[in-house]
C-alpha cells in the first residue's frame, strides 16, 4: 500500500529566533584570534616579523561576518526548517566562501603552531594532497545530500550542528592546497587552477539528480507556509540550480583571479630577468618573509672573502 505524503504545519517562518549558541561561537573565535595575535604572536615570531598584517584581518573580521549570516537568524531557521534552496546557500557559503577566507586570515606562524611537527602535521600533508582533498570533500557533500541525512538532521539540532562541523572541516582540507597558510602545502598557480575546476565539475552530479528529480527528495521541507510562494518542487530546483550554477561561478571566478595572477606573476619575472640584480623586486621566502637583494649583497660582504686552500 502507498504511504501518504505529511505536511507538516510551522508556525511564522518569519518570527525572529535567537541564536545564544552561534553568538557565543563566533564571540569565542574573535576573542581566541585576538589573543592569538596580541599575546602569543609577539613571542612565536622572530623580531622584525609581522605578527599579522592588515589584510589578515580583514578576512578574519570578514569570515566571522560571513558565518554570522550563515549560522544565525533568518537564514538558518528558514534553511534548518522551510526552504532547502536557503539550505543549500547556506551550505555554499560553509564550503565556499567562510573556509577560504579564514585560512588567508592565518598568519603562518599560527597554523604551525596549532598544526605541530609531529604525527597531526604528517595526516594532514597527506590528506591536503590533491586527490585525497579532493574525493574527502566531494564525499562529504554527496553524503550530506542524501535524503536521509537530510531529514535526520533537519528533525535532531544537534545532528544538524554536527554535519556543518564536518561540512566545513572538509571544506577547510579542500581549500589548503589553495589558500592555505602554510606554504608547502600550497599548489602553483596553474595546478590550483585546475584542482578548482575540478571542484566545479564534480557537484554537478548531484546537483543535477536534484533538479531533475521527480517527486518530493526531503519530505522535511514538506511543510506549511511555504515561504515566498514556492513550491518544493520548485524549492528543490532552485537548490539544484543554486549549487551547480552559483558554486560552479564563485570557483571560476576564482579560477579567473588565479589565472591573471600567474599572467601578471610570469610578465613580472620576464622583465626581472633583464633587470640587475640589486634592481630587481624583492623576493618572498617561505615563512613569509621579505627578502631583498641589497640584503643578499650585505651579508655576502659580511662574510667576506672564503678562505683559501692549504697548498699541498
Amino acid at each position: 500500500m502507498r504511504a501518504l505524503a505529511v505536511t507538516v504545519v510551522r508556525d511564522d517562518p518569519w518570527s525572529w529566533q535567537p541564536h545564544p549558541e552561534v553568538w557565543a561561537l563566533l564571540a569565542g573565535l574573535a576573542l581566541a584570534y585576538w589573543w592569538a595575535v596580541t599575546r602569543i604572536g609577539p613571542r612565536a615570531t622572530r623580531p622584525g616579523e609581522a605578527v599579522v598584517t592588515r589584510r589578515q584581518v580583514g578576512w578574519f573580521v570578514a569570515a566571522l561576518f560571513t558565518l554570522w549570516v550563515a549560522a544565525d537568524w533568518p537564514v538558518h531557521d528558514l534553511g534548518e526548517q522551510y526552504l532547502y534552496g536557503v539550505h543549500m546557500g547556506q551550505h555554499l557559503l560553509l564550503t565556499l566562501i567562510v573556509p577560504p577566507m579564514a585560512l588567508l586570515a592565518t598568519p603562518t606562524w599560527l597554523a604551525r603552531m596549532l598544526v605541530g611537527d609531529g604525527r597531526g602535521y604528517r595526516v594532514l600533508r597527506r590528506l591536503a594532497r590533491p586527490v585525497a582533498a579532493t574525493i574527502i570533500f566531494n564525499g562529504v557533500v554527496v553524503f550530506t545530500h542524501w535524503p536521509a541525512v537530510v531529514n535526520a538532521s533537519v528533525a535532531n539540532g544537534v545532528l544538524h550542528y554536527g554535519v556543518h562541523v564536518v561540512v566545513v572541516a572538509t571544506a577547510l582540507l579542500m581549500w589548503l592546497p589553495v589558500a592555505g597558510p602554510l606554504p608547502e602545502l600550497r599548489l602553483s598557480l596553474p595546478s590550483q587552477m585546475g584542482y578548482l575546476f575540478l571542484q566545479s565539475i564534480i557537484p554537478t552530479v548531484p546537483a543535477g539528480w536534484l533538479t531533475f528529480a521527480d517527486g518530493i527528495v526531503y519530505r522535511a521541507y514538506d511543510v506549511v507556509p511555504r515561504v515566498f510562494g514556492l513550491s518544493i518542487a520548485h524549492d528543490q530546483q532552485m537548490a539544484g540550480m543554486l549549487m551547480k550554477i552559483g558554486g560552479g561561478f564563485f570557483l571560476w571566478t576564482v579560477i579567473t583571479v588565479l589565472f591573471f595572477r600567474f599572467a601578471t606573476s610570469k610578465e613580472l619575472d620576464d622583465r626581472s630577468s633583464g633587470v640587475p640584480l640589486d634592481r630587481r623586486a624583492p623576493v618572498r621566502t617561505p615563512d613569509g618573509d621579505i627578502l631583498t637583494w641589497e640584503q643578499v649583497e650585505r651579508e655576502l660582504q659580511r662574510a667576506g672573502p672564503a678562505p683559501a686552500e692549504p697548498e699541498r
